[in-house]
């Protein structure tokens, strides 16, 4: 009951928050010219780091698209990952590449690097192609760090689609001034069914399965409200690692990406937060709430076990290696909100939920169950949760309006009503399997096979 009670006062906190921060955003930005701020000339240049594994299917497609983003000056970096298809050669070909004789400093240590490419072809002057031995994904964006030229870096997915603005979205924090900005994220939207020509969504489709839809909500439910509210009182500890920007000094720093852990996207945050806290520097991490990168999300439940497996591995080595930041007044918010809200809300969920159903089923075999209350808390329970997906459309469409039809709004408010009984209890066993995984020692990733964005029949392994 007590458990219940706070984790419903968190999601009114992250309404509540979450709607101040969208409200102030509108007001701000979504009315300004960028017209200005694309021309100007103090405009930082970026590098956009991409880690590449098997991913001949799509990536020149995908490196395509990333030349005609709306920046001035931004490199791109493709880490080719060891892979064992045709990626490499296909993006040779495709881009006239050849090897660049340059040196670079191994600041960051990392698998060899066999070779660096770039083009002949002065259109493509701002890419690279790292090929090194295969050491996942942390490893891969640790040698584009070693090897990128700029002071901003940006980590995507390959495989992701971003905006024609997102970079100039993505910099604003960094151009504030008032306090270092050692981070920015996004919001992540879902582009499974969307049409995509030419590395673009040209349109915004409902995906056709139950299980995607119920990931837009929980997306939903997470980013414009959970992260939103986070980064209202800058307790944020995680930027997803399909598109985020980063201070590359700071970065470095704090020793690049930790390749001993499945979860090296918050372990990252968390530790250059922590660090920045440790050294008094005034710092902040920004968020934009615009829809600026698109992914595709498991339509397969064995995907989806894998990928929560991960992450729920993921959030405990994350919360094991900053344990001294748990309680910890030193770090105020992180310390006494961030941290332990991510251990008994996220991390033990799970847990709590589980042995709650086992003890609803021992009282229910010995015969000591109150139905009249059973039934009462679990109405209650259910219409909250229901409540709040819906609240998260409504955020949406107050917002950004991804999806304008009525019957989209329609599919969605129906998978939100059936996610408790179907999505909720196999993501909870999802995330339960990987904290067993964690203690029998699992390090993998896993295989995740993708469809394709735009595409038939494509399967990638990550």
């Amino acid at each position: 009951m007590a458990f219940g009670i706070i984790v419903c006062l968190g999601y009114l906190f992250c309404a509540i928050y979450s709607f101040i921060e969208i409200r102030e955003y509108k007001r701000k930005n979504l009315l300004k010219n960028e017209i200005a701020l694309l021309q100007s000339s103090s405009l930082p240049p970026v590098s956009i780091l991409a880690p590449a594994f098997n991913e001949e299917a799509n990536v020149v497609d995908n490196v395509r698209s990333l030349l005609t983003l709306n920046y001035p000056f931004y490199e791109i970096v493709i880490i080719n990952d060891g892979s064992k298809d045709k990626t490499l050669e296909r993006l040779i070909k495709s881009f006239n590449l050849v090897e660049d004789d340059t040196l670079y400093h191994n600041f960051i240590e990392t698998q060899a690097i066999n070779a660096v490419y770039v083009s002949k072809n002065k259109s493509f002057k701002n890419l690279k192609v790292v090929d090194k031995i295969n050491g996942g994904k942390a490893d891969a964006l640790n040698a584009g760090i070693n090897i990128c030229k700029n002071e901003l870096i940006c980590s995507i997915d390959v495989d992701c689609i971003l905006e024609g603005d997102a970079l100039l979205k993505m910099v604003k924090p960094f151009l504030s001034g008032k306090k270092k900005v050692i981070a920015a994220g996004g919001i992540i939207r879902i582009a499974n069914s969307c049409v995509v020509e030419h590395g673009r969504i040209v349109e915004v489709r409902l995906p056709d399965t139950y299980i995607a839809r119920a990931q837009i909500i929980e997306y939903f439910r997470a980013f414009l409200m959970g992260r939103m509210a986070w980064s209202r009182i800058d307790g944020l500890l995680l930027i997803s690692g399909a598109f985020g920007m980063f201070d590359k000094n700071a970065v470095m720093e704090a020793g690049g990406y930790n390749t001993n852990t499945v979860g090296e996207d918050m372990e990252l945050l968390v530790r250059m937060r922590r660090r920045m806290r440790e050294k008094g520097e005034p710092y902040s991490v920004g968020f934009i709430p615009d829809p600026l990168c698109w992914t595709e999300v498991p339509q397969d439940w064995r995907v989806l076990h894998r990928q929560r497996n991960r992450w729920a591995r993921g959030t405990a080595e994350t919360l094991s290696i900053h344990r001294k930041m748990i309680f910890n007044p030193k770090y105020r918010i992180l310390g006494l909100l961030s941290t332990p809200y991510w251990l008994f809300f996220e991390w033990m969920a799970p847990i709590v939920e589980f042995f709650g159903l086992a003890f609803f089923i021992a009282l229910l075999f010995l015969g000591q169950l109150n139905w009249v209350f059973a039934l009462s808390f679990f109405l209650v329970a259910y219409c909250f949760s229901v409540l709040y997906s819906i609240t998260a459309l409504f955020f949406e469409e107050y917002s950004f309006q991804q999806y304008k039809k009525t019957d989209q709004t329609f599919k969605l408010i129906v998978a939100a009503f059936l996610e408790p009984f179907f999505y909720h209890p196999f993501v909870i066993w999802a995330a339960l399997k990987g904290n067993i995984d964690l203690l029998r020692g699992r390090k993998a990733w896993g295989n995740m096979v993708r469809t394709g964005l735009g595409k038939q029949d494509i399967n990638e392994t990550e």
